[in-house]
């Protein structure tokens, strides 16, 4: 059964200390309109998990993880077996979530199979917040390492809803770097996303981290 829409064989960005291939699984069961990946969202998976074990063979000793990424990787109804294959090939695996699943974050976190998660926080008081907090809660219990993120653009998040955000982070005990995106807007997104008009974003600076 094919899983994934594409690998980049090497980052030495997504994974913290870790040289690790990308897994792009395809399908999301969001629409945010600032995503910049519509190729895979809507695309089917073309590459199957023997083909990405085979990929990981061949890749021992120059990589140490996998960075399971998308779409939205918990999508995929073959994940946790996947994710022990990968683990049993002797490779370390992140996963970037929407948050939206967290009956599928804790299987994966019962199972022992994840060593870092990036969780997005969308938004506040939006239709998904109360599943990114379940799936918060359930990191923090965990004790493994994780980050929060939020891609930020002026039009879709006032400046007083993105502190908000922050504060509601502050008081449920986050203490690790909270890092906050621009939207890109010199690339194709699924929206049509209106240019951001704000020009300084240092004052983001004062309570996370900037990602470019």
């Amino acid at each position: 059964m094919n899983a994934l829409y594409d690998i980049t064989p090497c980052t030495l960005l997504d994974f913290r200390g870790v040289p690790a291939a990308i897994f792009w699984f395809a399908g999301c069961n969001l629409r945010c309109s600032y995503c910049y990946n519509p190729e895979i969202v809507f695309s089917h998976a073309k590459i199957s998990q023997q083909e990405a074990l085979a990929f990981l063979e061949k890749r021992k000793g120059l990589l140490e993880g996998v960075v399971l990424s998308g779409g939205e990787a918990t999508l995929y109804s073959h994940i946790e077996a996947f994710a022990a294959k990968i683990k049993k090939t002797g490779f370390k695996i992140k996963l970037d979530t929407n948050a939206t699943r967290p009956r599928v974050l804790q299987k994966l976190l019962d199972a022992s199979l994840l060593e870092y998660v990036a969780l997005d926080y969308k938004g506040l008081e939006d239709s998904d917040e109360e599943l990114f907090w379940e799936s918060y809660r359930l990191l923090a219990r965990s004790g493994i390492d994780f980050e929060v993120r939020t891609t930020y653009h002026s039009r879709l998040i006032p400046k007083e809803k993105l502190l908000g955000m922050y504060e509601k982070l502050s008081k449920a005990g986050y203490k690790k770097e909270y890092y906050v995106q621009p939207v890109r807007s010199n690339v194709a997104t699924i929206g049509d996303i209106e240019e951001e008009t704000m020009r300084s974003f240092a004052w983001i600076e004062s309570f996370a981290t900037l990602r470019a």
